[in-house]
């Protein structure tokens, strides 16, 4: 007589639902998100994968929903009403943007003990202080797209809403900082690729993860972790001078954070770099699928793909063996170092661009300008 299989409990199937999604859209905890999100959320985040999103733009969507559905519980003791009323989306400001000075003498100001405490305990608050502009508005802009996906309509636009947002930055002006203390430029990347000498799988594949993400323009760590095999061609040799032939790679990048994935842009690896790129691929025996991979204790391949987030750990981890402060480097300063170093060695803004794939010239050059603003002829006048 066959078993009964046994019934899912609502958190076990949606473990399982997330599951479905993962290879779409990676999301860390997967248990703890299925405690946390409700049915109706992980049905509209499956939805949103059904419907083509980004991947880039899904990973913030789940993130944030992860984030709005523990403050609201912290906070109200209830899972996130849809549509949200207008007090709570006022409450979710003054809970995230207050003035630290009024803290001092007013407690009761900012973000609740007990909300703050229950937030760091789920791992979903670390830092100090309050929150970035920039974030609280996209927090918000995502709960209102979630909104909108479930067929509602909600207070976002509200003059009460607009008019304690414009407020509380007023009150509490915040100097935006650069996502990447420091850019990886190449005498700090010389630092990091020395920490990469043993011979080892992991000592290959971060080799090949830092060469790659640097010398293609600086890209992503979601792109660098999302790469395929198939994306890669191989270029004729580039010839030079009283040597050997350079060996060239093309890279087609697909969707990225800025184009649609019907364009098919493309940048080069040359010489070196893709020497690292074939030493680990062979090393790993990667012929098809994900390119970089995670690497287990036994040094074991995993079949899937590196999470984007573990790009960030690596390089922190190779900064710590450089001898380096890890707390000023991340993923991004790849992208700024690239621009960086482009401007130290004199190469003009639009070629650094074409590899770079920067849109605007604006963002691109603040990272190009900046490195020579302070040796440049504008800053010696006298």
């Amino acid at each position: 007589m066959a078993k009964a299989k046994k019934s899912l409990t609502s958190v076990e199937r949606r473990a399982e639902e997330l599951d479905t999604i993962a290879a779409v859209l990676p999301i860390e905890r997967r248990d703890e998100l299925a405690e946390l999100l409700t049915d109706h959320d992980v049905e509209t985040l499956r939805h949103l994968v059904n419907q083509g999103m980004g991947d880039n733009t899904l990973r913030a969507l789940a993130s944030d929903l992860a984030y709005l559905e523990a403050w609201g519980m912290a906070a109200t003791r209830h899972s996130l009403p849809w549509p949200a009323p207008e007090a709570l989306l006022l409450k979710f400001v003054a809970h995230h943007l207050w003035d630290p000075q009024r803290r001092e003498t007013d407690p009761d100001h900012g973000m609740p003990a007990d909300v703050d405490e229950s937030l760091r305990r789920q791992g979903f608050l670390k830092s100090v202080g309050p929150h970035a502009p920039a974030t609280v508005r996209r927090r918000l802009a995502n709960w209102s797209t979630l909104t909108k996906w479930r067929g509602l309509d909600g207070a976002f636009a509200s003059p009460a809403l607009k008019s304690a947002i414009r407020l509380a930055v007023r009150a509490v002006p915040r100097t935006r900082r650069r996502k990447s203390a420091r850019a990886v430029t190449g005498d700090v990347l010389a630092k990091l690729l020395a920490t990469c000498a043993s011979g080892s799988l992991r000592d290959l594949r971060d080799r090949a993860i830092l060469m790659v993400a640097f010398a293609s323009g600086g890209r992503r760590r979601s792109e660098i972790a999302g790469l395929r095999r198939e994306q890669l061609t191989v270029e004729p040799p580039i010839p030079i001078e009283n040597g050997a032939p350079l060996p060239s790679l093309a890279i087609h990048l697909a969707r990225t954070k800025t184009t649609s994935g019907e364009q098919d842009d493309v940048v080069y690896l040359t010489g070196r770099p893709v020497d690292a790129l074939n030493a680990w691929m062979v090393a790993a025996k990667i012929e098809s699928g994900s390119v970089f991979r995670a690497i287990g204790r036994w040094g074991t391949v995993s079949r899937r793909a590196i999470d984007p987030q573990s790009i960030n750990a690596i390089i922190k981890q190779r900064a710590m063996l450089a001898g380096l402060e890890l707390g000023e480097f991340s993923a991004h300063g790849l992208r700024s170092g690239y621009l960086t170093e482009a401007a130290h060695r004199g190469i003009p803004l639009p070629e650094a661009m074409e590899q770079s794939r920067h849109r605007s010239v604006q963002q691109a050059s603040s990272y190009y300008n900046n490195a020579t603003r302070r040796s440049g002829r504008a800053a010696r006048m006298l």
